[in-house]
């Protein structure tokens, strides 16, 4: 194990979660015969349930980051919730929104345990449910309910345009809330004339380790990170939290929008990162499998360099360096000067632009130096070819 997967180990039992507080079930894709994520460092933020995301990356050939950003505090911590859930026994709402199918199991569980689950499922039963997906519909059907409506997209903001353009004014609406609350769109019902009760099955509170988060924002502002995967809008938060307390937050930012993909489960999980002017990988269907299908093929597509040369088939993925199938060990600096070499396919890249890329601030000893110390790492050193006068190139 190397000192960044000293990060965290996979935490036992867990899984993926989705979309601010979303729940996909999905298995990932069979083993592949090859690895095509080896070489790549992904990092993983999710706490509930990430074991699976963590083999599925694994598996593939990834070197993993695991740093959990939070975590869902245990429901017998969460007095509020019986509370909450009585009060809507009590009022008997007219309208009830499910955003989630985690949440609504817990719900009902923490009902049960207290006493009261006949008496909540009572009061849903009467109600007029409407759910935030497909996942949300199968936790309230298992639970004896029927909804009467779905978000096309998965998202609260849609349920509340639905009811919204029936009418709220003089009803009481009850919201089933994730770990992330939206408080616009329970403002928006306000504002309308409902009355809006929420209840949180459970809450996001900041994990063991609290070294973990840091060392992995230092590994994406340093470069050595290829991906960083979220699922759940509280994550990001946390994350620029963390790198605000840092003093990383603007290096960070500009981390993510330039040289560490993000990916993420869904559109909600995406927003916060998209408030920040990065635009994150979003698979079509939220979920695991689509996602990590997703991180493949973008970084097959787009950070997986191959050429044949008078040195031999040269491959570049992420960090790992194989010369017709044999590895090779590259530090980082001259491996970075490899890969734009590769990028331009035998083309000449000038000393100006080299020492740019290696933020070497014009210095032509150092990029010599950087040239020597790639070349003395390869099978062969004339690999890399001066060009007199003009840069390198690959001799090709």
């Amino acid at each position: 194990m190397t000192a960044l997967n000293a990060i965290a180990p996979a935490s036992p039992g867990a899984a993926l979660p989705g979309r601010a507080g979303t729940e996909p079930q999905e298995t990932a894709a069979p083993e592949a015969t090859e690895a095509p994520l080896e070489g790549f460092r992904i990092g993983v933020t999710s706490h509930r349930r990430s074991r699976d995301l963590i083999e599925a990356l694994e598996r593939r050939g990834a070197e993993v980051l695991h740093a959990p950003a939070l975590k869902i505090a245990p429901v017998n911590e969460d007095i509020s919730l019986i509370e909450d859930t009585k009060a809507i026994i009590a009022a008997k709402p007219d309208l009830c929104i499910a955003t989630t199918a985690y949440g609504m199991r817990r719900w009902c569980e923490a009902a049960d345990a207290s006493g009261i689950g006949e008496d909540l499922l009572d009061t849903l039963a009467a109600c007029r449910m409407f759910v935030r997906g497909p996942k949300a519909r199968g936790a309230v059907r298992a639970a004896g309910l029927a909804d009467v409506g779905i978000s096309s997209d998965e998202t609260t903001a849609t349920l509340v345009d639905m009811l919204l353009a029936e009418g709220v004014r003089g009803k009481t609406v009850a919201i089933q809330l994730h770990g992330y609350t939206d408080v616009r769109q329970l403002e928006r019902l306000r504002m309308s004339g409902a009355t809006v009760l929420t209840v949180t099955p459970y809450r996001w509170v900041k994990p063991d380790g609290a070294d973990r988060l840091p060392r992995l924002i230092e590994a994406a502002c340093s470069g050595n990170l290829d991906v960083l995967t979220f699922t759940s809008a509280p994550a990001v938060d946390a994350m620029w939290s963390t790198a605000h307390e840092m003093g990383l937050y603007k290096q960070l930012v500009e981390s993510l929008k330039t040289t560490v993909t993000t990916a993420v489960v869904g559109p909600v999980t995406a927003q916060p990162l998209l408030d920040a002017g990065i635009t994150p990988l979003v698979p079509e269907r939220f979920r695991m499998g689509a996602l990590i299908r997703l991180v493949c093929e973008h970084l097959a597509l787009n950070h997986v360099r191959r050429l044949e040369t008078r040195s031999g088939v040269v491959e570049l993925r992420g960090r790992s360096l194989r010369i017709d199938g044999e590895p090779v060990e590259v530090a980082p600096a001259p491996l970075l000067l490899l890969r734009a070499l590769l990028g331009a396919g035998g083309a000449v890249l000038s000393r100006e632009s080299l020492s740019e890329l290696l933020e070497l601030r014009g210095s032509v000893h150092a990029l010599d130096m950087t040239v020597s110390r790639l070349r003395s790492s390869l099978p062969d050193g004339r690999l890399v070819e001066t060009v007199v006068k003009r840069g390198y190139r690959i001799r090709v």
